[in-house]
């Protein structure tokens, strides 16, 4: 912990230098520089806070101390004793906040995100599966005040997904599903099964982080755009003119497939956007390698072998094979309760920063 406090005393000065910083009439007239100094004061307020209240606690400890020592008082005594019990505790608990909140951050947690949600091993169980997931998703999302939109669909005869990608915008949203990154089992009996037995099925799922606001210009020359009919579920054309869009990145090879925006413009000025929110990712990861070495380790092949969790259906039970979690409420899960599944699997990677952050020390 001494390690990790003189770094907080190194913040507790960045941040009066902020404060001051703010307070100078030529930075607040310049308007950009003043709301990039004040988020930064901002996402530091609240560490400074907890460990200026654990100094003031510290030197009320060690006050307290002087006078049992020292005073010869029985129950002026007693009462510093019983203070500093209460003040220990409070300390320990400062303590491990202050822990957490100096634990390196995501640089993508505030950011909106792009979810892929593909059927995978199953066949039209898996697309229909595919389908609850999404639903799970937008329901989970509208708790959280979130807003979701399709950005590219392919329907399925059945009623699935054989893949779907949509957005998902709103306060810390990649901090909460960048752990449903995998593949998605599924066991129960499917409306087809004549003979009432229980399939396996999976669905993998892919979330990025969406960067709408990348310095990247792409060169239009890299980029081939094709144009087609949008088409419905079992490929019935539900439009009669050209408006969905692909395209591909030629240096990377990455393809972005539009369809389901009220126009070819429209469709076109979101493909952009995922694209390069996608180029992006992949120049993040310096060579392809890298890049598809991200991809599998995130999806998987859809085995039914690989997965993060499994939804079992007849036993109305939800197991996260990551952290060993098993809850019973599959129904109340699959309706778009995930917190209390979102809030084990942060704790549990919180933990292991903090595992990792002690053996360093």
């Amino acid at each position: 912990m001494d390690k990790v406090m003189a770094q907080l005393e190194g913040l507790v000065a960045h941040y009066e230098e902020l404060q001051e910083m703010m307070a100078d009439p030529e930075i607040i007239s310049d308007t950009k520089r003043y709301m990039e100094i004040s988020k930064e004061a901002a996402d530091l307020k609240e560490v400074v806070d907890k460990y200026q209240q654990y100094r003031a606690d510290q030197k009320e400890i060690a006050d307290n101390k002087e006078i049992i020592s020292s005073e010869n008082d029985a129950d002026f005594v007693a009462m510093a004793k019983a203070e500093n019990s209460d003040l220990e505790l409070k300390v320990s608990k400062l303590e491990s906040q202050i822990k957490l909140l100096m634990l390196p951050k995501d640089p993508n947690d505030d950011k909106d995100i792009i979810m892929e949600i593909r059927g995978a091993a199953g066949g039209d169980e898996a697309s229909l599966f595919a389908g609850d997931l999404l639903r799970m998703y937008e329901k989970y999302a509208e708790r959280q005040n979130w807003q979701v939109s399709v950005v590219d669909s392919e329907q399925t005869e059945v009623g699935g997904y054989k893949r779907i990608a949509i957005t998902i915008t709103g306060n810390k949203v990649f901090s909460k599903l960048k752990y449903e990154n995998g593949a998605h089992r599924v066991q129960r009996i499917p409306v087809t099964e004549s003979q009432g037995r229980v399939h396996t099925s999976t669905a993998t799922v892919a979330v990025m982080p969406e960067y709408q606001q990348v310095n990247l210009d792409l060169d239009p020359k890299d980029i081939r755009v094709d144009v087609y009919r949008s088409s419905g579920a079992g490929g019935q054309h539900i439009n009669k003119t050209s408006s969905a869009v692909r395209m591909t990145h030629l240096p990377t090879g990455i393809v972005v497939a539009m369809q389901d925006q009220r126009s070819q413009q429209q469709n076109r000025e979101k493909a952009m956007e995922i694209l390069k929110s996608r180029v992006y990712d992949y120049y993040e990861s310096q060579n392809r390698d890298q890049y598809d070495a991200k991809r599998k380790s995130a999806v998987g092949t859809g085995d039914r072998s690989e997965r993060i969790r499994t939804y079992n259906y007849p036993q109305n039970r939800v197991t996260d094979h990551r952290i060993g979690l098993t809850l019973n409420k599959l129904d109340r899960i699959m309706n778009g309760d995930l917190g209390e599944v979102i809030d084990a699997l942060i704790l549990y990677s919180q933990t292991k920063q903090l595992e990792e952050l002690a053996e360093n020390v």
